[in-house]
């Protein structure tokens, strides 16, 4: 699967504009019903990003919680398996909603805080503009 090759090769060095273009075309399920998209994948960054809109607010107009988790759950996951080169389970996603959203673009950065052979423990930050809105963390075990 080429998504699968080009998550390997960013482990050695970051995709180009092409080839994040082409992982973006991949998505589906959970990722492509959010819109997430992503901006930068590569040995030392992963960061991916949605445009907020009505399907993503809770009655009272404010992003919903799911939708951080989501995000950090997907930029982590998506770190994990270019760490390791392989397919990667979320086992835990700890996730505090910090600032209320009500519109713009959140983008989730990712940095890692254990790198394992199994297991990984990363810290995703997820901000609008400025502000840090959110803040998770996700531990990834390699699947086998």
């Amino acid at each position: 699967m080429r998504i699968i090759e080009l998550f390997q090769k960013a482990h050695d060095t970051a995709l180009t504009e092409s080839e994040i273009a082409e992982v973006n075309d991949y998505l589906h399920g959970l990722e492509r019903t959010l819109g997430i998209r992503y901006e930068a994948i590569g040995p030392d960054r992963v960061v991916a990003a949605l445009e907020v809109t009505d399907a993503h607010r809770q009655p009272v107009g404010l992003v919903h919680g799911g939708v951080y988790a989501s995000l950090v759950e997907s930029a982590g996951s998506t770190a994990a398996f270019v760490f390791t080169g392989k397919l990667v389970v979320g086992v835990h996603n700890s996730t505090d909603f910090i600032s209320a959203v009500k519109n713009g673009v959140i983008r989730a950065e990712v940095t890692p805080v254990q790198q394992g052979s199994r297991t990984q423990l990363w810290d995703v930050a997820c901000t609008e503009g400025d502000r840090l809105v959110a803040r998770g963390t996700l531990r990834t075990m390699v699947q086998h």
